[in-house]
């Protein structure tokens, strides 16, 4: 097991290679810190003592990275005194550790996970997921006593609503995650590992172009009755002709279009900064809004200044009117998707318009492609047969 003894710098411990084995450096100016490299390239630092019944500890203080080298001299440097007092801050750790339940885990998963780094949207899940499941069912668990079947188990009671019980499972497999990179537990021991997860079934609808002239019936009747919302109309017309999502419609700035550029250019999506471009249909439908000097909103709400919340019960009405019960207001996405595999467009292009991250979301469209192809062969057989018969018969009268 390879020893060094250096000072500990940044640029020290970014510059070490991570070899077979384990890989200790110890600081030259406070004994006992060190720095720990993995053979899969791991850094932790670590604080090496004896205690007063002269048995060796070796805690760790932190992974390089979730912590600072001068942070991690301070913590050494602090532990070193509390050891020169009689102190254990190791066993005090491990022991704490060990006390820790899944309520102070979801609680630290929160402040220093998702808050700040997932979107609001996602924080909302996760809050609605502890709250309503992992808690009731885990809550008071210590985090180091939890195991496979614990959550095999939870899993298994949400099987009648398997999207949900697979994001429960995911979400609590990140905690684990970060449970091992805090050092709460064991690396290697996330017990969600071999817990199978159910498979889904998406729900993707899309409009045939009969279901698209009645919507657009309904909507054109709307505006003429004047029974919906200009600003409602707008954002369905609007997810239709663009395949945005809906909250990236809703929450739309008139800072964020680009009428010469025929594009929107939005800072901020499920995806991250990402540009939608618009046909002639959309910017016609642009062109109708008002624009108000108090509202930098383009689907304005009710309240001054605000954005239109949601087109639930609107799309409930309008739909109804269509014909249309069981499409969802996400369904206009997948037509508009539909639409571009029908037209020839291929995937990758399919997914940058859609703004996808990843180019597995996409190819859930593929089969739609085979869809002209199939139209196609139906109409070469039908042609080969109908000849095919019509040589029958001549060949019948002629043999007669």
């Amino acid at each position: 097991m390879p020893t060094l003894k250096r000072k500990l710098t940044k640029r020290l411990v970014e510059s070490i290679k991570a070899g077979s084995t384990d890989m200790f450096v110890w600081d030259t100016a406070v004994p006992g810190f060190g720095l720990r490299v993995w053979p899969s390239g791991k850094r932790v630092f670590i604080f090496q003592y004896r205690n007063r019944y002269r048995q060796t500890r070796r805690p760790a203080i932190g992974q390089y990275g979730a912590i600072t080298t001068e942070k991690a001299r301070e913590i050494a440097e602090q532990w070193s005194g509390e050891v020169k007092k009689g102190g254990d801050p190791g066993a005090e750790r491990s022991e704490a550790a060990k006390s820790l339940t899944i309520a102070q885990l979801a609680d630290r998963y929160m402040a220093e996970h998702a808050r700040p780094k997932k979107k609001p949207r996602s924080v909302q899940s996760d809050e609605s997921n502890l709250r309503n499941h992992v808690l009731p069912a885990l809550g008071p668990k210590k985090v180091a006593a939890v195991t496979r079947a614990d959550l095999a188990r939870l899993h298994h009671s949400m099987r009648d609503t398997p999207g949900a019980a697979n994001r429960v499972l995911a979400l609590l497999s990140k905690m684990f995650s970060l449970a091992e990179k805090w050092e709460l537990r064991p690396d290697g021991t996330n017990p969600c590992r071999h817990v199978d997860r159910y498979p889904e079934r998406k729900l993707e609808r899309f409009l045939s172009e009969a279901e698209l002239a009645r919507l657009a019936e309904v909507l054109a009747e709307a505006e003429r009755t004047r029974t919906e919302l200009p600003s409602v109309l707008a954002a369905i017309r609007l997810l239709l002709f663009t395949g945005a999502r809906l909250s990236e419609i809703l929450t739309l700035r008139w800072e964020h279009v680009d009428i010469e550029g025929q594009c929107l250019r939005l800072t901020d999506s499920k995806t991250g900064a990402k540009v939608v471009y618009l046909p002639p249909a959309a910017l016609e439908i642009l062109a109708t809004l008002d624009r108000s000097d108090d509202n930098p909103y383009v689907i304005a709400g009710a309240k001054k200044g605000s954005h239109l919340v949601n087109l639930r019960k609107p799309w409930g009405r309008i739909r109804a009117k269509a014909g249309l019960d069981n499409v969802r207001l996400h369904d206009l996405r997948h037509s508009f998707a539909s639409m571009a595999v029908a037209g020839g467009l291929s995937l990758p292009v399919i997914g940058a318009l859609l703004g996808h991250s990843q180019p597995a979301t996409t190819a859930r469209y593929a089969h739609l492609a085979d869809d002209p192809l199939k139209q196609a062969a139906n109409l070469i057989g039908a042609r080969i047969a109908a000849a095919m018969k019509g040589g029958t018969k001549q060949t019948s009268k002629g043999a007669g």
